[in-house]
């Protein structure tokens, strides 16, 4: 055993000095302990001489602490309520109910499904520490394989091999404009009348797929879009939009709660769609504390069942 674990007591002798320097009294520490108090006057002695100090003074009334006494005993309360508490702790993270889960997304899980998600869940666990990165779909699954996080909220292009996931949002992007836009007072509009109308997107590096669904739409209108500049994350885009730099695409879900500087309209024909799921790495067992929050944000469908590795 390395010499930093060898100690010249064991811990029976720290849980019998403590019930002594509770009670003040070795017959009722003994009674305490429901052990004899000539065996428990030998532990002591032994904590005593291990330690190379005296711990306690017998009086007429009892006995009373040392200065190295009171000194242990202050050092040896929270070291004994700590391992009490080991067992209810593995238990918790053996059943879900404590942990942690790190978590990714995308600015459209942020501004849908998430909040509601998160909510609920730190509700009903709230003994599970969320951490949250927001990244985009291209540095997510490389993650989620590698073990980084422990699920993910990204937009598909192809199914991953190694990582399952659940459609959580499926639906035609429209379009922000500026308030100011000229066609900004029109109920509905088609690609090919943002012809002339500067677009923000994102690095098409982030999500190819979507990229190149996004080009596909205005090819299908007959347009070449105008690329005023491609910025990550989300909110950066909204931001030039808000500014009257540019027009970008988003989902009507997305779309909720927009600033006064701002207008979203719906999209007719060709536009491009937008796919939001929630993926984790495909497991026999998912992690006790991933699988709690998997119950909140990807429930079992009918027949199914999320298993826990406790």
């Amino acid at each position: 055993m390395p010499r930093e674990y060898q100690y010249p007591f064991e811990l029976r002798h720290l849980v019998y000095f403590r019930e002594v320097a509770r009670q003040l009294h070795f017959r009722k520490a003994a009674e305490s302990l429901a052990i004899a108090q000539p065996a428990l006057s030998r532990a002591v002695a032994q904590l005593e001489r291990a330690l190379g100090v005296a711990l306690l003074r017998r009086t007429r009334r009892g006995a009373e602490l040392t200065p190295a006494g009171r000194r242990l005993l202050e050092r040896t309360e929270p070291l004994l309520r700590s391992l009490a508490a080991i067992p209810a702790e593995l238990q918790a993270l053996g059943s879900g109910q404590s942990g942690h889960v790190r978590i990714a997304f995308t600015g459209l899980a942020m501004a849908t499904v998430l909040p509601r998600i998160l909510r609920e869940f730190t509700a009903r666990f709230p003994g599970i520490r969320v951490e949250l990165n927001e990244s985009p779909t291209s540095a997510q699954l490389p993650a989620l394989l590698a073990g980084d996080i422990a699920c993910g909220f990204f937009h598909p292009d192809a199914p991953a091999p190694g990582v399952q996931t659940r459609l959580l949002l499926r639906e035609r992007n429209g379009v922000l404009l500026p308030a100011s836009h000229p066609l900004a007072g029109r109920p509905a509009l088609r690609l090919r009348d943002l012809a002339a109308t500067p677009f923000v997107l994102f690095p098409r590096a982030h999500n190819s797929g979507f990229y190149d669904r996004v080009l596909a739409a205005f090819a299908r209108a007959g347009v070449t879009p105008r690329i005023a500049d491609e910025v990550w994350p989300r909110a950066n885009g909204i931001g030039l939009v808000r500014a009257g730099l540019g027009a970008t695409l988003m989902p009507p879900s997305e779309a909720q709660q927009l600033p006064p500087e701002v207008v979203f309209r719906p999209l007719e024909g060709p536009a491009p769609e937008s796919r939001l799921v929630i993926g984790w790495r495909k497991e026999p067992k998912p992690d006790a504390a991933l699988a709690s929050f998997l119950t909140i944000a990807a429930p079992p469908r009918a027949g199914g069942k999320l298993r826990v590795q406790s």
